[in-house]
């Protein structure tokens, strides 16, 4: 196995710091377990109201996701 899949739940609420509230909801050796994951999430309560915020994404193992650095940005 070299990839792994994370699934995430993202729900847009202007009244948060940030404005979103990003939930992992679990991470799975593959993407049928990953799909399956979210399936059984959007019974859930609040999950079931937004179920356009899943997301799945693919990380592969022992490779870097964030190679350029970062800047800030003051108010």
């Amino acid at each position: 196995m070299n990839a792994v899949y994370s699934l995430y739940h993202i729900h847009i609420d202007p009244d948060l710091p940030g404005g979103e509230d990003v939930k992992l909801i679990g991470i799975y050796t593959s993407i049928e377990k990953a799909k399956d994951a979210q399936r059984r999430s959007e019974m859930l309560n609040g999950f079931k109201d937004f179920k356009d915020g899943f997301e799945i994404s693919q990380n592969i193992l022992d490779k870097d996701e964030w190679t350029s650095g970062f800047i800030t940005e003051a108010n």
